[in-house]
């Protein structure tokens, strides 16, 4: 959850996140693409055997609104409208897979079979449009068990219904916050078994693409970062160790799901703070989940503690996202204040990322990428009720 992260635009970050960052523009932190120099946000772009049409996808965006994991009428016409609006991927917000990985009471799950139709109901309605319906598999480890944010965010007491939290160290994520319960190997194994799942459950309803959750303190993120895991089996210690979990989930959704079906991961590329995870573990994970069969690193940043001063501004995610491209080779998402279209163009065309995940702005407004083919001069991609209505009033 953002609000969790202190907005600081002072420097008062690890200096060594520093070191690539003063550049917004991200004309240093990135490569121009010399072979195909006429690629941009609106070009195509093929992973496996998906195509998506353009380079802009929505970013999932929690929106605390399901009853028992069950998605309703908000979630279709939320994400149904930007698939309407010219959004190439649609995906999902963060979705629990078990009862107890939820953030809220009002997160959507996959944990059972009766929450699989009415997400095909939505899959069905965004590939209708001609976009491609992804999904994020999440467990909020111990950032669980809160309350909606616009009633505060806090964590739940046993009185209002909140549950046991686990992590991979009994450390709490706030000093109002419970400490979780360290999960052992047994519990680990059941987490895994947890994300195969209901990545099952999201092939039965229709998904195309599937994300795995490892950013913003969430579990996997838990574990990877020293700052939250303390272990020192097999799961803590050495970055080989602190890995095991993300990689053998990936590894194991992978073997999972056709061949043919693009994998992502979202990571923090930093945790913004002194001795945390760090842009280069960053690129030596992407590394190795490319080898375990991973497509795209959806490559945001921090979370995981709340102290964290975190330099907002605009562009400040980007250079983290074409740092991971070229150094461990693989397509990356670039996400965070990304909001008119001659920037995320430049994302593409600088050879930044290769697709723009836009959040916020596609919540204020659902045409977003319409609007960003009429500001860059191509021809807008109306729908055809929508255009038909356009090319009358051209004509008066």
């Amino acid at each position: 959850m953002t609000t969790d992260n202190t907005i600081n635009l002072s420097s008062s970050i690890a200096p060594k996140e520093l070191q690539f960052l003063p550049d917004y523009g991200c004309q240093s932190a990135c490569l121009h693409d010399q072979e195909i120099p006429e690629l941009d946000l609106f070009s195509p772009l093929t992973i496996r055997d998906l195509t998506l049409p353009n380079r802009v996808g929505m970013s999932p965006m929690c929106q605390y609104s399901a009853e028992n994991g069950v998605a309703n009428d908000w979630h279709f016409v939320h994400l149904g409208s930007r698939a309407v609006g010219g959004a190439s991927l649609i995906m999902v917000e963060a979705t629990a897979v078990t009862s107890t990985g939820r953030i809220t009471p009002g997160d959507l799950g996959l944990w059972n079979d009766a929450q699989i139709e009415p997400l095909a109901r939505i899959v069905r309605f965004v590939r209708q449009q001609g976009a491609v319906a992804g999904i994020q598999l999440a467990h909020a480890g111990r950032k669980a068990s809160c309350n909606v944010p616009w009633l505060g965010g806090t964590p739940l007491t046993p009185e209002q219904g909140g549950w046991t939290t686990v992590a991979p160290s009994s450390i709490a994520f706030h000093d109002n916050s419970p400490p979780p319960t360290s999960l052992d190997e047994d519990g680990i194994e059941q987490v895994i078994i947890a994300f195969v799942t209901a990545a099952d459950r999201a092939l039965q309803a229709g998904f195309q693409v599937i994300e795995i959750h490892a950013a913003h303190g969430y579990l996997l993120h838990s574990f990877l970062s020293p700052l939250s895991n303390q272990r020192t089996d097999i799961y803590g210690g050495s970055l080989e160790n602190r890995m095991r979990l993300l990689l053998e989930v990936a590894r194991r959704i992978r073997g999972k799901i056709p061949q043919g079906m693009p994998l992502l991961v979202r990571i923090s590329a930093t945790d913004w703070v002194e001795g945390g995870w760090d842009i280069q573990q960053s690129v030596i994970l992407s590394s190795e989940l490319k080898a375990n069969g991973v497509d795209l690193i959806d490559v945001s940043t921090g979370g995981l503690v709340p102290h964290a001063k975190i330099p907002v501004q605009k562009g400040y995610q980007v250079p983290f996202a074409a740092k991971i491209r070229q150094q461990a080779q693989i397509n990356t998402a670039a996400v965070g204040l990304i909001t008119d279209a001659e920037y995320a163009n430049q994302i593409i065309t600088r050879g930044c990322a290769d697709l723009v995940l836009i959040g916020r702005e596609l919540l204020r407004d659902p045409y977003w990428s319409i609007h960003a083919q009429l500001s860059l001069d191509e021809a807008p991609n109306w729908p055809i009720p929508y255009g038909y209505a356009v090319k009358r009033q051209k004509r008066k």
